[in-house]
C-alpha cells in the first residue's frame, strides 16, 4: 500500500466553531472552509482549519444518531478520524480489507469541475477510522461539493510556525497492543521502527512505533503495565473510555519562538523542574539549541543515531484531560530518543526531596 503521508485528522467535538476558535487564536490556524447540510453533509456541521501542510477539520453532530454526536457522548471530544494521503484509495481499501482490515465506507468520488478526491473508511484502532485520500486537481480544493473553501485560503497556507503532522501517540488497553501493531503490518504495510519498555518510577508501560514505509506517517502506541502501579496510560484508558489518540505532534522549525508565542496567547504547557537541566549535559553533551533559551520555557530534549530533537507538551484543554497537543523540533532526529520520560522523573524527584530536606531540620 502507497500511503504517502497524513492528509488530514478530523476531530468530533461538541462545538466545531468554539474548537476552531480556540486553534485559530491559540495556535495560528486559519479557517480555510466550512460544511453542513447546505453543502451536502446532513446531520452535522464542519470546520476546516489549515496551516502549511496541516489541515484539521473539526466536526459535530447536530442529531443524536450521528457518529460525532456519538463518539462525543463516548469519549469526549477527540481525534476519530486519521486520513492517509495515497495515489490509489481503491487500490488501498482493496488491498486493507484482503489484509485483514475491516472496510467501513467503499471508494467514493467527490469531484467539483477539474478537482477530484476519492475516499475510503477503513477501521483504525478502537472507535478511530483510518481514511483513504486520493486528490486530483486543486490542492485547495479539500472535498469537492461538501466542503466550501473560503476566498484566498490558498494564501494563508504557508502563514503559522507548524509545518506538518510529525505523529500521533495512541493509548490501547492492555493486551491490545501486539494485535494492533499486527493489523497494521498487514493490512497498512507499516513496519515497528521503535519499541521499548518505558518505567517511570512505579509505573510502567510498553511501547511500539510503527511508519508508512515512505514515513510520513508514524504511529506511537502505548499499553499499560497493569502489574504496576496505575499510571497516566490507565487515565486516558479510563476517561476515554477506551483506545484513542492521546496526543497530536505537531512540527515547528522553531520550537523556542512557538513556545514563546502560544504562550503569550494563553496556552499553558506541562512544567519541567528546572534541575532536569543540570544534568542535561552529561546525559547528552552539546545541545545545538541554547539551555539558557530551554529552561525558562520547559523544552525538553533528547536525541537518536540522527541527531537530536526538542519537544514540549501542552497541558489538555479538555474537560476530562485526555487529548492534548506536541511541539516537536527536529535537529536531524528521525525517531524518539530513550531519556526523556525517566530523566524528567528523575529530575522531579530530586527537586521533591531537596524540598522535604529544606522542609525538615533533621534532615538536613
Amino acid at each position: 500500500m502507497n500511503v504517502l503521508n497524513m492528509d488530514h485528522i478530523e476531530f468530533y467535538v461538541g462545538d466545531a466553531r468554539q474548537a476552531a476558535q480556540y486553534l485559530c487564536t491559540a495556535y495560528g490556524f486559519r479557517v480555510y472552509g466550512h460544511g453542513g447540510p447546505e453543502t451536502g453533509l446532513p446531520g452535522q456541521r464542519s470546520v476546516l482549519l489549515g496551516q502549511h501542510h496541516i489541515r484539521i477539520l473539526l466536526t459535530s453532530g447536530l442529531q443524536p444518531n450521528h457518529p460525532a454526536s456519538q463518539f462525543v457522548a463516548t469519549h469526549g471530544d477527540g481525534a476519530a478520524v486519521t486520513a492517509f494521503s495515497t495515489d490509489d484509495a481503491a487500490a488501498a481499501f482493496k488491498e486493507a480489507v484482503d489484509g485483514g482490515g475491516t472496510g467501513l465506507s467503499n471508494p467514493r468520488t467527490w469531484a467539483d469541475g477539474a478537482t477530484s478526491v476519492v475516499t475510503a473508511d477503513v477501521a483504525g484502532f478502537g472507535d478511530v477510522v483510518y481514511r483513504l485520500v486520493e486528490r486530483h486537481g486543486a490542492d485547495t480544493s479539500f472535498l469537492p461539493g461538501a466542503i466550501e473553501m473560503v476566498p484566498d485560503a490558498d494564501a494563508a497556507a504557508e502563514d503559522g510556525l507548524l509545518r506538518v503532522i510529525d505523529h500521533a501517540a495512541v493509548c490501547v488497553p492492555v493486551g491490545e497492543l501486539d494485535a494492533t501493531i499486527a493489523r497494521h503490518e498487514r493490512a497498512f504495510g507499516f513496519a515497528v521502527t521503535f519499541e521499548e519498555y518505558i518505567e517511570v518510577g512505579e509505573q510502567g508501560m510498553r511501547s511500539k512505533v510503527v511508519q508508512s514505509p515512505s514515513g510520513g506517517v508514524t504511529f506511537t502506541f502505548m499499553e499499560p503495565d497493569i502489574s504496576r502501579r496505575p499510571g497516566q496510560i490507565d487515565d486516558f484508558l479510563a476517561w476515554h473510555h477506551g483506545a484513542g489518540v492521546q496526543h497530536v505532534a505537531f512540527l515547528t522549525d522553531d520550537i523556542v519562538r512557538a513556545v514563546r508565542t502560544y504562550a503569550d496567547r494563553g496556552v499553558e504547557f506541562a512544567p519541567t523542574p528546572s534541575s532536569y537541566y543540570d544534568v542535561l549535559a552529561p546525559r547528552l553533551g552539546a545541545t545545538e539549541l541554547d539551555v539558557g533559551a530551554l529552561r525558562p520555557l520547559g523544552i525538553l530534549v533528547d536525541r537518536d543515531h540522527w541527531g537530536q530533537m526538542y519537544q514540549i507538551f501542552a497541558k489538555s484543554t479538555h474537560i476530562r484531560r485526555t487529548y492534548f497537543i506536541e511541539l516537536i523540533d527536529r535537529h536531524g532526529a528521525r525517531t524518539f530518543g530513550t531519556s526523556n520520560i525517566p530523566a524528567l522523573y528523575a529530575a522531579k524527584e530530586r527537586e521533591l526531596a531537596e524540598i522535604r530536606n529544606t522542609a525538615d531540620p533533621s534532615r538536613v
